[in-house]
């Protein structure tokens, strides 16, 4: 279907009766001309015929301006749009600059295996259709062990992710020295990707990189590529620890774009329940892909995945039509790499038509042309939601986007604004490479790596936490250097993307079987695959026999039942250190240290399709601890807002601040911009450590990423947001889109009302609006 014929199929289906009246918003985005520059004088002439060989004759004026900056030896970030050709960006300074030496190397980092793989491809059109003579390598887990070695000694753009530098190359740079004494560009796609805790880690492996390419006498430039964000140049620097050219003027055209807010309908007006997303999302997309529209649908979990998926196939099956002929294919971490590459083929191909993803097919991965885009749910920062959005159109000129609401708060105020959520700015992107758990680790690795000496530069407070180490024997100072002393390699321990290192493997035990069919991070394990869990996988159901924890091993076997299971965890904190402190009128305000233990005690089995419960069962696993930073608001007597509570019995108080709390904790996000899921909230009615009542936001990593810091300066702000958005929710009792359902925790109506009603003064008095 053309792109015209898929609007007017669009415009039709939103204005069928079921779904037009819940149609809050629809924006049109209109086209834009492009803005070219010819091909810079001194291109090598193989390189133009190889972009001529591809259709295109001239650049894009941002492409022009990354190739004069990075020729310029200058480090450059360029900051465009999803499918404006930043790829070029990168590519044509580099393949020229390797042309010209026939030993310059370059090192491009992509933030997953997939992306590299979708990278190579790339490169290899470029070079192989120009008959250029460069030798590209992928080198990442899945790279086969016989080409390792041809790809480090004789490759010439070797293309990895933080992950496999980390561990794989940076330890071992001494096979690596012919590559990295010769390293001219280091390329960093997708930048925007690295914030918060992974882009912390990641700015240390830079560090660790730059070191390393100075010991063997190399100073590369940097090139990094960014999806639109408020603070690139911030952020690359940041990053790299050194000056950058910013290029924010995007020349690509664009092709129009239907964007649609569509807020499910309400089931129960008086509690204020609504159509689940989940449902929606389903029944919107069938309909796009029996209209011929090829659509992604892009859920919050991987649960939610599996669930759609299966939805969707369920709805089309059909042994006579081959299911309509219409394949739609589940892709979420935790899939095995062949699995996942044979669904990105898929759509390259045309023989997928749909996909239900994750964010892990938000970033740049080529999947062909789709037109349109299914985002359930806010998904935790506006460029994420932009990064979805451009996933559909990306070669098919004019796309829909249909964003369906969920009935999380924050998803129910974007769609009661939606002029507030198209009128934002870009994010900021925040990353803290000196936190402290963070940099010591790094400073571990590097010291394996190659030993410090007095006046090294590394970032942050080196030589305290060369101290400390030192200290527990961990390296050893002798004659002004400090060398490593422990056994064992630091990195093996330090995982990128997560608080632990550890994953859980899940075998299929079904009649023998013992295949490998995914894998999980331990804390996810103990919440998604304990025992009697069940586990989805690409549709088939799986009953988890044993998760055994000490192996790092979790037995399921494949049964069919009418229900999944949801975990329920319940999280304790206890306030260790408070270093910052402040009192307003409204309430009192501490920044600290807190431990905070986590236990899935419960589980709930939930009937398909209408998501009712239909049991209990028991989680026998130990807690989960760490240690974070969080932000306390704290409302003691002499504060409006405690003052307010006091007149209020022990339970009645506990509702109303644990509903106050679960609303700035959805609200929070949008002006943290953080993902929502990076944001844990406790609430207490008395304080233990502050003897009045309280509520803790703390940060969901160790050690913290700034969270807290930014909350305590924003508190006003957020807690006015709440209380807008509560006072704008028409329920009379609590709902799931404000306080939550009334009924949920065995509240009568009238006493629903009565926390709803307390709850909103006191949002009020917390924003300086009480009385």
């Amino acid at each position: 279907m053309n792109s015209s014929s898929a609007i007017t199929f669009i415009e039709k289906l939103l204005a069928e009766p079921d779904l037009a009246p819940s149609i809050v918003h629809v924006e049109r985005i209109p086209a834009a001309e492009g803005r070219y520059a010819d091909f810079p004088a001194g291109m090598d002439a193989r390189l133009e015929r190889a972009l001529r060989s591809r259709g295109i004759e001239r650049l894009y004026i941002h492409q022009r301006a990354s190739w004069d900056a990075a020729r310029a030896g200058r480090n450059v970030v360029v900051v465009t749009p999803t499918a404006s050709g930043k790829t070029l960006c990168y590519n044509l300074p580099v393949v020229q600059s390797l042309l010209e030496s026939p030993t310059a190397r370059a090192l491009y980092l992509f933030p997953t295996k997939a992306l590299s793989q979708d990278q190579q491809s790339e490169l290899n059109e470029v070079a192989l259709g120009g008959e250029l003579p460069l030798k590209i390598c992928t080198y990442d887990g899945d790279t086969p062990t016989s080409l390792r070695v041809s790809a480090r000694d004789t490759g010439r753009i070797v293309i990895t992710n933080p992950d496999m530098l980390h561990s794989g190359i940076l330890p071992n740079h001494a096979k690596w020295c012919r590559f990295f004494s010769d390293l001219a560009y280091i390329v960093v796609d997708e930048m925007h990707g690295y914030r918060g805790v992974f882009g912390s880690h990641v700015a240390n492996v830079i560090r660790r990189l730059k070191r390393i390419a100075a010991f063997y006498g190399a100073k590369p430039v940097f090139i990094l590529c960014s999806a639109t964000i408020a603070n690139p140049g911030e952020l690359a620097r940041g990053l790299i620890g050194e000056d950058v050219v910013e290029v924010r003027e995007n020349g690509a055209p664009r092709a129009e774009k239907l964007v649609a807010f569509y807020n499910p309908p309400l089931v129960d007006p008086v509690q204020g329940i609504r159509k689940s997303s989940a449902t929606e999302s389903q029944k919107i997309a069938v309909r796009l892909l029996r209209g011929g529209i090829r659509t992604i649908l892009f859920a919050r979990s991987r649960l939610r995945v599996e669930l759609i998926a299966g939805y969707i196939n369920e709805e089309l099956r059909n042994l006579y039509t081959d299911n309509e002929r219409i394949v739609v294919e589940p892709y979420r971490s935790g899939l095995l790499p062949s699995e996942r590459r044979a669904v990105e083929r898929g759509l390259r191909e045309g023989t997928v038509h749909g996909v239900v993803s994750t964010n892990a097919l938000e970033l740049g991965i080529d999947i062909g042309g789709l037109d349109a885009s299914v985002i359930t749910g806010f998904p935790g920062s506006f460029s994420s939601f932009w990064q979805q959005a451009g996933r559909a159109g990306r070669r098919s000129g004019a796309s829909v986007v249909i964003y369906v609401a969920s009935a999380n708060p924050l998803d129910q105020f974007l769609a009661a604004h939606p002029e507030y959520f198209l009128g934002r700015g870009a994010e900021t992107a925040r990353i803290d490479p000196d936190n402290p758990y963070i940099y010591a680790d790094h400073a571990k690795c590097a010291a394996f790596e190659l030993p410090f000496s007095e006046g090294d530069s590394f970032g942050g407070d080196l030589e305290a936490v060369l101290a400390m180490l030192e200290e527990d024997g961990i390296v050893r100072k002798t004659g002004g250097r400090w060398f490593w002393s422990s056994g064992g390699y630091p990195g093996e321990k330090i995982s990128l993307r997560s608080a632990t290192a550890d994953n859980v493997v899940i075998i299929d035990a079904t009649a023998g079987r013992n295949a490998v069919i995914g894998e999980m991070d331990r804390p996810s394990a103990k919440e998604l695959v304990f025992d009697d869990a069940v586990y989805i996988h690409r549709g088939r159901q799986y009953i988890v026999e044993k998760l055994d924890l000490e192996n790092r091993v979790c037995r399921v076997s494949e049964r069919d039942v009418n229900y999944y299971t949801d975990a329920v965890v319940k999280t304790d904190l206890k306030l260790l250190t408070e270093d910052a402190s402040g009192e307003t009128p409204s309430f009192g305000w501490s920044v600290g240290d807190v431990l905070v233990r986590t236990q899935a005690g419960k589980f709930k089995k939930i009937r398909f399709h209408t998501h009712e419960n239909v049991g209990f069962g028991e989680i026998y696993l130990p807690p989960e601890e760490m240690q974070t930073r969080a932000a306390v608001a704290r409302f003691g007597p002499g504060t409006t807002a405690g003052a307010l509570l006091d007149g209020f019995d022990e339970a009645f108080k506990a509702a109303v601040v644990a509903s106050a709390a679960g609303m700035v904790r959805d609200i929070a996000p949008i002006f943290l911009l953080c993902d929502p899921r990076d944001l844990g909230t406790v609430s207490r009615a008395r304080d233990d450590h502050f003897s009045v009542p309280a509520m803790y936001f703390y940060d969901r990593y160790p050690g913290g990423t700034g969270l807290a810091e930014g909350l305590s300066t924003r508190f006003l702000d957020v807690f006015a947001a709440a209380a807008d958005r509560l006072a704008g929710c028409n329920c009379r009792t609590g709902c799931p889109s404000c306080i939550g359902p009334d009924f949920a925790d065995g509240r009568t109506i009238m006493e629903g009302s009565a926390v709803k009603s307390a709850a909103a003064a006191f949002l009020a008095a917390l924003s300086g609006r009480g009385t």
